[in-house]
């Protein structure tokens, strides 16, 4: 990794070092803030490349933090292209939920370990540094997995994937950026319509079907993956 600016915004103290020690010693740069209000005046007189941010901060809502960065022409609002990556407590289903709907990235459950936050942190930039340089999208390649986005069709290992065309809205959502999470009324949203947010058992129905299309193995999935009470990914594990 090279010298990007991460920012990170923990209000404890040991693990805003541990996170900053991790992010130093792969060449990242790390600015620390323990508070909202010293957070805001970060992004004043810089751009991150990627911010950390708790959810549970002594001078401001985490989730509402989110939104102000992510509302367009606000005050402190974000480039849409550097990603927000949450800390999260694992009892937090709800807060962690609300936050990827308000515009996070990801999230960390705590307590989490050096190489999965390298991982993450890689994985956000390299996606940040794709959704910023020309990239043709009419095919998307997601291990032995192409999307042909122009001719709508699926192929696993080269052979064609027959899928219906709610299985093919539902893949091709999750598909669109490889590796991000998406919440069940994201993809609800996205794929039966704003009204539909709360038919959970949609979704759980029609990822059965595209993983008994897709997966060797549906029970232990390669590619769709369970965020448990907060979503799916597509990524190639």
């Amino acid at each position: 990794m090279s010298s990007e600016t991460v920012l990170i915004i923990e209000d404890d103290s040991a693990i805003a070092q541990f996170v900053a020690a991790s992010l130093s010693a792969v060449g990242l740069r790390p600015v620390h803030a323990d508070t909202a209000a010293l957070a805001r005046l970060e992004l004043q007189r810089m751009t991150p490349q990627l911010v950390i941010a708790d959810l549970g901060l002594p001078d401001a809502d985490g989730v509402a933090l989110i939104t102000e960065w992510r509302r367009a022409g606000g005050a402190h609002s974000l480039p849409p292209q550097v990603p927000i990556l949450v800390l999260s407590a694992r009892v937090q289903e709800l807060e962690k939920i609300a936050a990827l709907d308000a515009g996070a990235d990801d999230y960390l459950t705590k307590p989490f370990g050096a190489g999965e936050l390298l991982a993450r942190v890689r994985a956000m930039l390299r996606r940040a540094t794709l959704s910023t340089t020309p990239q043709p999208v009419a095919v998307l390649h997601i291990g032995a997995l192409t999307l042909n986005r122009s001719t709508r069709c699926v192929q696993l290992d080269g052979e064609p994937v027959h899928l219906s065309p709610i299985e093919y809205r539902l893949l091709e959502r999750l598909a669109r950026i490889p590796g991000q999470v998406l919440t069940h009324r994201q993809l609800l949203a996205d794929v039966w319509g704003a009204e539909q947010i709360d038919q959970l058992h949609y979704l759980r129905i029609y990822m059965g079907h595209l993983r008994a299309k897709i997966e060797t193995d549906p029970a232990q999935p390669r590619y769709l993956q369970t965020e448990l009470g907060v979503g799916y990914r597509l990524t190639d594990v």
